[in-house]
């Protein structure tokens, strides 16, 4: 019996000291740099188990002791709190660090750009275009309801919520900005500042220039004189569906569509395009000119003018450029 005791006290310890040195082995090892060589980016699907977590980490060179993982991670009570997603694990780093990266959430951040000035169907098609994203955005999005600028989201947001965003940002944009607009503008609500910023957008890519050129076109609208803005003369025509692919003709000039405007008075019934920030802005605070005309000047941007006179010669010009330039 006495020696039956013994044999059992023997196992017992045996058994503690197994268990031990398996705890001081696996704590040892899960706390040790991992074999990553290079920063890598790993996604991990939705639904993932630890094993299956194990076995990723394991084959994009994470880890290098899946059973290790799986029992540091339980000692650690974390097995249940793992997300999926897409993460960036540093190289050498641990598989306590990866476990913790995982139960942080840390995600890669995308980025989606939207340049100023497209049309809702190009940013469309920028959205969709967009591989890190789920689903498609809403092709109904109206003309000027969408902010360029850009976007950070994690990889599988549904490209509809981004979409809303650039809506909702285009909502708290006129929000914050229209009641700070000067007072005497021919323009009396948020939907007709957007049209006209889509145009100056269209019309100009230099930031000094925007005030100047949303001056003239709010100077036109006081005297009740036709916008003549060629972009809108496209618009008519495509729709914001695809370039022109040509130069306008005097033909074009004279087609009768909304948006065209050296046919009808006043704004087109609505935006030709989603004005950035720097547009919108321009157009409720304008630059105090007597400028009713300009052309471009031949070195991207344009020649002002006040009468009908100076405006003649500045296109004269233009057009002397045009034809060196023809020659060349």
């Amino acid at each position: 019996m006495r020696r039956l005791g013994g044999f059992l006290l023997l196992l017992l310890v045996l058994a503690g000291a197994f268990a031990a040195g398996a705890y001081f082995y696996v704590t040892a090892h899960f706390e040790r740099p991992g074999p990553l060589a290079t920063d890598k980016i790993v996604i991990v699907p939705q639904g993932a188990g630890l094993d299956i977590i194990a076995k990723h980490l394991k084959s994009a060179g994470v880890i290098d002791q899946p059973l290790v993982f799986k029992l540091g991670v339980r000692l650690v009570e974390a097995a249940r709190h793992l997300k999926a997603g897409e993460f960036l694990f540093p190289a050498a780093i641990s598989m306590h660090d990866a476990a913790k990266l995982l139960v942080e959430g840390k995600t890669v951040v995308h980025r989606l750009t939207v340049p100023e000035g497209m049309t809702s169907r190009e940013v469309y098609e920028l959205i969709a275009a967009t591989e890190a994203l789920r689903g498609v955005p809403d092709s109904a999005a109206l003309e000027g309801t969408l902010l360029p600028e850009t976007y950070h989201f994690a990889r599988d947001e549904s490209a509809a919520k981004l979409q809303q965003r650039m809506q909702q940002a285009m909502n708290s944009a006129l929000e914050e900005f229209f009641p700070q607009r000067v007072e005497g503008l021919p323009i009396s609500t948020p939907a007709e500042a957007v049209i006209l910023a889509s145009i100056v957008e269209k019309e100009t890519a230099i930031a000094s220039e925007r005030p100047l050129v949303a001056g003239v076109f709010l100077n036109r609208l006081r005297k009740g004189m036709r916008l003549q803005s060629d972009p809108t003369v496209v618009y008519g025509i495509t729709m914001g569906t695809a370039p022109l692919g040509r130069k306008l003709t005097r033909g074009d000039l004279k087609i009768a569509t909304p948006y065209n405007t050296y046919v009808i008075k006043g704004l087109p019934p609505g935006p030709i395009a989603n004005p950035g920030r720097a547009a919108i802005k321009a157009v409720l605070n304008p630059a105090q000119t007597d400028f009713l005309y300009f052309v471009a000047d031949g070195s991207g941007g344009h020649a002002f003018a006040k009468t009908l006179r100076e405006h003649n010669n500045n296109v004269a010009k233009w057009r002397k450029i045009q034809k060196n330039r023809a020659a060349e």
